[in-house]
């Protein structure tokens, strides 16, 4: 009898220890990310830099903007058994595709830069979470008109699958049509890739396109772009530079005149932003489904190109969490 109690008490305690292990261990989240570019390594900072914060661990996939890969990606971390997931997709069809895998194994999803449209998916997700890329075309569109009316414009995206690219063209070009003060001659596609940018730059010049505003999706093109024209005598000599993103290089091409206009789009805080909203479901604290989490963007004009709150740091920055505690402090119990 006694025997038999003690058997029962160790396999009692065992059990014990097992479900107190399962308690206690870390959550795992996974990330998909789409290829190697600063943007998308800055995002992936800041997620990790959250998950740190409350101490989870978190295994990042790059699908280095193949859709296969990609969709392998996504299939792993779920056989892995991840506790939620964040999908960068770099084409449409990713995140709806994400959204359905992750819905069928359970595993909640947040979805970063789709701008709200796997909200349309037949399948719930966490949140979608963004920056106002509709609001962004419009900005820039009018900035033009009013700094360089009548001038013509060139641009350079940055990948034209890429759905901010989509929703940003979809407010900027039509904006400046309507407001009539200058008008696009040129529109191409940089691939998000340096060498790219400086290519098609360099081809719509010898090409013989009338321009003299260029603008350029992001300031990792930029940057390039503008070393190309510095040694052609182009910069400011008619060709002036507009992009977006607040990049630590492009703030200092501002501070110098290369880049005459940019905004504020943190992916780093996007992506500490993206971590938190899938924690705060996962562990309860936020049960809300199909959420859209805007981000603020805001020009970059001398007067605010030192703050760093208005224009945010990409790399790793506590102030990330002051804004945080600013615009979303429905997450303040988690960190």
């Amino acid at each position: 009898m006694k025997r038999t109690k003690v058997v029962t008490l160790v396999i009692l305690l065992m059990a014990f220890l097992l479900v107190g292990t399962s308690l206690f261990a870390k959550l795992t989240y996974g990330y998909v990310t789409p290829g190697p570019d600063t943007w998308y390594k800055k995002d992936v900072e800041g997620f990790r830099y959250a998950a740190s914060l409350v101490g989870a661990d978190v295994i990042v996939l790059n699908s280095d903007y193949d859709t296969e890969k990609e969709i392998t990606n996504i299939k792993t971390l779920i056989n892995m058994g991840v506790d939620g997931m964040c999908v960068f997709s770099f084409n449409p069809n990713g995140a709806f595709i994400a959204a359905r895998e992750c819905a069928l194994a359970g595993i909640p999803l947040v979805v970063t830069d789709n701008v709200g449209q796997v909200l349309k998916s037949d399948y719930d997700v966490v949140a979608c979470i963004d920056f106002d890329w509709h609001g962004m075309g419009i900005n820039v569109a009018n900035y033009i008109a009013e700094h360089y009316p009548g001038e013509k414009i060139a641009s350079i995206m940055g990948l034209f699958e890429h759905v901010p690219v989509q929703i940003f063209r979809s407010a900027f070009e039509p904006r400046v049509n309507e407001l009539g003060i200058n008008q696009i001659v040129a529109v191409r596609d940089g691939k998000y890739t340096p060498t790219v940018a400086v290519d098609q730059a360099q081809d719509l010049i010898e090409s013989g396109y009338d321009f003299s505003v260029l603008f350029i999706f992001n300031e990792e093109m930029a940057a390039a772009v503008v070393r190309m024209l510095k040694t052609r005598g182009l910069l400011n000599n008619p060709i002036k530079v507009i992009t977006t993103n607040g990049a630590p290089y492009g703030i200092e091409l501002i501070k110098e005149g290369s880049i005459k206009y940019s905004i504020s789009t943190s992916p780093g805080w996007e992506g500490f932003v993206s971590f938190l909203a899938l924690h705060a479901y996962t562990q309860g604290l936020i049960t809300e489904l199909n959420q859209q989490i805007l981000l603020p963007n805001t020009p970059i004009t001398p007067e605010t190109i030192d703050d760093k709150t208005k224009v945010v740091p990409w790399d790793i920055d506590p102030i990330w969490i002051d804004l945080t505690r600013q615009y979303f402090p429905q997450y303040n119990p988690l960190y």
